[in-house]
């Protein structure tokens, strides 16, 4: 019984790497098929940082999504959030002259705020959270309006050196910022006790809840960190424009989700992940860079973003069950095996004779 699960798994290793590395392998074959296409307009050094620093604020953004998305929960206002912080830190330091550290710590405990909300609201009165958060947005996108409904220009130039114009090995400031977010993000998911807890709401609140977790809290938490993160997306976001605007950011929405379900497929299928998420936003950016380089309109961008989030879905059930089945067939096959091993020792110990 012991070789034949030995063999079983080592059948199975295989078709769980190529699983696991799947959206790896075919970001390496786009890249390779755009490089060949356009060497002297795709694969350049400008091009690649170009690509890397100007997706900062999707990476935040997909991060902000990330953390409720492991609690099991859904957070449609991160865009609103980000656009509604972007406006009112430019309207404060430009348009009212307020200190750039002011205006930051405001923009940040706005978003802390607009999480809190989200979060009471979902685990007070347990309604479903992406009704709660679709409120939130349209809520948000009114007073972005409401505010101003023109670009607001002329945000202090600090904060444009140390997000976008000063670089870092030639990168944007802010691609750094992301990357520094995404692993403290994949710390505390996978090295702390609270990440550990989030999870297990994730999985199973009901389950979670009989082992003592406190689950509302733990989600309240999570609207929480998440409306503080679309925050520094909105203050990451103005300093990219050097101003602010009330429409741009709410197309984040759908490449985030994107990312963040395409994420769920790689490195570990059928579960959320900060670095999974991370690879999927520079995925879905290089096709996206691709196409555009080759001439073809911008709705191609929205038909790209779409068609991998559809796809994204899909994978994600699919790898998800495929790890379930697979998580139960392991312990049915330990558990015959432990059964056939004890079976055999009783047998040996029935046939030593008894002593004398």
């Amino acid at each position: 019984m012991s070789n034949k699960l030995q063999a079983e798994k080592r059948r199975f290793h295989f078709s769980e790497l190529l699983q696991k590395y799947a959206v790896i392998i075919v970001w390496i074959v786009i890249f390779a098929v755009f490089s060949i296409m356009m060497p002297d307009t795709f694969c350049t050094w400008m091009n690649l940082r170009t690509m890397l620093g100007s997706q900062a604020v999707l990476v935040i953004c997909a991060m902000a999504i990330l953390v409720p998305m492991i609690a099991g929960d859904y957070d449609m206002s991160v865009a609103a959030n980000l656009t509604f912080v972007n406006v009112v830190v430019a309207k404060l330091n430009a348009t009212m002259g307020l200190p750039l550290p002011l205006t930051i710590f405001i923009g940040l405990l706005i978003g802390v705020c607009i999480g809190m909300c989200n979060g009471f609201i979902v685990t007070k009165f347990e309604i479903n959270p992406f009704i709660v958060t679709m409120g939130t947005q349209t809520l948000l996108a009114g007073f972005v309006l409401m505010i101003s409904q023109t670009t607001i220009t002329g945000v202090s130039q600090a904060l444009k050196d140390y997000v976008y114009v000063k670089h870092i090995l030639g990168i944007s400031p802010s691609f750094f910022y992301a990357l520094i977010l995404c692993a403290i993000l994949a710390y505390v998911f996978n090295k702390t006790a609270f990440g550990k807890r989030i999870l297990i709401v994730g999985r199973n609140a009901q389950v979670a809840q009989l082992s003592g977790i406190n689950v509302p809290r733990i989600r309240f938490g999570c609207f929480v960190v998440s409306g503080l993160i679309s925050a520094f997306a909105g203050i990451i976001y103005t300093g990219v424009l050097g101003g602010g605007n009330p429409t741009a950011g709410l197309s984040y929405v759908m490449p985030a989700f994107a990312a963040v379900f395409l994420g769920s497929t790689c490195l570990r299928p059928g579960r959320f992940d900060a670095f999974g998420t991370i690879i999927a936003v520079y995925f879905l950016t290089t096709g996206t860079n691709g196409l555009a380089l080759q001439g073809l309109q911008s709705y191609i961008q929205n038909i790209f973003y779409g068609g991998a989030l559809v796809i994204a879905v899909i994978f994600s059930v699919v790898a998800r069950r495929s790890r379930e089945k697979k998580e139960i067939k392991r312990a049915q096959q330990e558990r015959a095996q432990a059964e056939q091993e004890l079976l055999e020792q009783l047998a040996k110990n029935s046939s030593i004779p008894a002593a004398e």
